[in-house]
């Protein structure tokens, strides 16, 4: 497995919706492979595929609290069947965002039907961090950032901020 380069805001590819996968195969495995080793570096608990640069509909999760019992999770092709009316807000960073946390309020529990690794459909019900990690990383699919859930004033902030960062490295 490999370490893959993270797509950092302003980069527009961020902002892109991720085309639907279309088979499950040694090529999609081995993305998911290396998506899960730069999720763990970084360190992280979630990552989209859209982050490392490959606009596909799949994304990485491990919401695990003991940093020696790893718990992965591969989603490809998710889709909420389902969400409470009942909310929940979490601290919420991003690994495409490095460094800026904001409190989100989402759906507290969701129900997602995905594809797993071996191409069969599955659905879990989730609730608590798991919930609101699936939404984040799915809203990356769509090309929705965490910060597009804050106000216009806050959101205009971090994207000065970043886009001056990208402009300050390229000197």
């Amino acid at each position: 497995m490999t370490t893959k380069p993270m797509i950092i805001l302003p980069d527009p590819i961020l902002r892109k919706v991720s085309a639907p996968v279309e088979r499950v195969d040694d090529e999609l495995k081995k993305l998911a492979g290396d998506m899960l080793e730069t999720m763990y570096e970084a360190p992280g608990i979630g990552l989209a595929a859209i982050q490392v640069g490959v606009p596909r509909r799949m994304l990485v999760l491990d919401v695990s609290k003991d940093e020696n019992k790893k718990e992965p999770m591969v989603f490809i092709n998710p889709s909420i069947l389902s969400m409470s009316d009942d909310r929940s807000v979490y601290e919420e960073g991003c690994l495409s965002i490095p460094d800026f946390f904001a409190e989100v309020e989402r759906p507290a529990m969701v129900t997602v039907r995905y594809t797993d690794l071996d191409g069969k459909e599955q659905q879990v019900e989730a609730d608590g961090l798991l919930a609101t990690c699936l939404q984040h990383e799915m809203d990356h699919l769509d090309g929705v950032l965490f910060i597009d859930y804050l106000s216009r004033l806050k959101r205009d902030r971090v994207i000065r901020k970043f886009t001056k960062v990208a402009r300050q490295q390229k000197l």
